[in-house]
């Protein structure tokens, strides 16, 4: 520093160092570093530009309005807010100036110097959120590819269809007046299906101990018809051979 160069040559050549006492200090220390009249000078700053808020945060900038109003030595409180808002970026001023409930009154700086911190705030959390969604959109997470499940094909045994008789013919019908049936002549005629299982129509077991098992659903449309047409004719078989059977009622 070249005060304290020249403080330091003075002593060298006179022998006897300048200051002397803590007033003489702060004498020589306030002429050369404060300035000759900080009221005036804050007071031009404040009339000029170049205090205005410019890319600062509302923060930095209402530090820096605080001692330049405190050295101008203003104390009116509608003349702050003027200063003020002077200052402030474009967008944060009107926002405040416009706000239509709770607007700051013009004779209230504080209230002014709260608003721009909220809204300079908000602005920051919002900027910072629209850089991480353009940093997320511009590089999306990507995922390991999924293998395909691999499926379980069953190949189901071939469905033995039972074996049916053919359908044998209907008999006569009988003449109206009463006539008695002949038994015999009927059976002749239509013989009656054999006992035994009445699925795979082998005598040697029944229906219920038969190896070969039925699956319906595993069907076809053509074999369920002929299934249902076998079953029917082989239930009236039956029928008739029961009405055969029966005891004969004595009339005298």
């Amino acid at each position: 520093m070249k005060w304290s160069e020249n403080l330091f040559c003075q002593e060298a050549d006179t022998g006897i160092f300048p200051i002397q006492s803590w007033v003489d200090f702060e004498q020589q220390f306030q002429s050369q570093f404060f300035l000759v009249n900080a009221e005036a000078d804050a007071i031009n700053t404040l009339e000029g530009s170049s205090y205005y808020q410019g890319n600062r945060t509302v923060d930095d900038y209402l530090d820096s309005f605080l001692i330049l109003a405190s050295d101008a030595g203003y104390t009116d409180p509608q003349t702050l807010v003027v200063k003020f808002r002077c200052g402030l970026k474009l967008n944060v001023q009107s926002q405040i100036a416009t706000m239509p409930f709770g607007r700051p009154a013009d004779t209230n700086p504080e209230a002014w110097y709260a608003a721009a911190r909220r809204i300079d705030q908000v602005r920051l959390a919002n900027e910072a959120f629209q850089s991480m969604l353009r940093s997320m959109t511009a590089t999306p997470a990507r995922s390991a590819p999924t293998r395909p499940t691999p499926f379980l094909v069953l190949h189901s045994p071939p469905v033995a269809l039972p074996f049916v008789p053919p359908r044998p013919p209907l008999p006569p019908p009988a003449p109206s007046g009463g006539i008695p049936i002949d038994v015999d002549t009927v059976r002749k005629m239509r013989p009656l299906p054999p006992r035994g299982c009445s699925r795979c129509r082998e005598t040697n077991h029944l229906v219920k101990d038969c190896p070969h098992h039925l699956d319906i659903r595993r069907l076809t449309a053509e074999q369920r018809e002929e299934l249902i047409e076998d079953l029917m004719a082989l239930k009236n078989a039956v029928e008739e051979e029961e009405v055969c059977l029966a005891p004969e009622e004595d009339f005298a």
